[in-house]
């Protein structure tokens, strides 16, 4: 297979995922800056700019980092971003994923996740989701595309505190 590309532009009806740039630290941050989207992540005072910035940091290094759109009136909704792809396992991660509240539920994030995993099914045969312990909302979202629950670790975020995360992962061969 050729090299990953962890960073293309993905859409569908739903949602437009663009790589994101430095340039796009105060729109992504406006987005990100209400305390409500974090009350579920393990670091759940990502909203003070002071954190963001670490946590945009990490997006930018990890070189896989989306700006998430709402394809129809083209405002900024999330992020989302593909990391710790190995390709000796055969596997990336998809994570670090947050939309404003009006996007919550309905088809924003199961469009955005099945987009990235259709792409990385084109270069791995697993796709792998670390999520917190506390963060039922997700955990039920990722479920409900297929991803089953294989471990719990503890996990260090970025520049972050370690956390208690359950990993799941959807299979190639089981995606439908």
């Amino acid at each position: 297979m050729s090299n990953f590309d962890l960073q293309p532009t993905l859409q569908n009806e739903f949602v437009k995922l663009v790589p994101l740039k430095e340039s796009d630290f105060e729109i992504l941050y406006k987005a990100a800056s209400d305390p409500l989207i974090w009350e579920q992540h393990p670091n759940k005072n990502r909203w003070q700019r002071e954190v963001f910035q670490n946590y945009f940091k990490g997006a930018i290094e990890s070189k896989g980092a989306f700006l998430i759109y709402n394809a129809k009136t083209n405002e900024v909704i999330g992020s989302s971003r593909f990391y710790d792809h190995d390709p000796e396992k055969s596997e990336v991660s998809i994570g670090y994923t947050f939309y404003i509240r009006s996007h919550w539920g309905g088809k924003y994030n199961p469009s955005a996740k099945q987009l990235m995993i259709h792409h990385a099914f084109q270069y791995v045969n697993n796709v792998i989701f670390h999520i917190g312990a506390n963060n039922i909302r997700s955990q039920k979202a990722i479920e409900r595309l297929g991803a089953v629950k294989i471990d719990e670790q503890e996990i260090n975020y970025f520049g972050e505190d370690c956390n208690l995360n359950f990993v799941y992962r959807i299979r190639k061969a089981d995606f439908k």
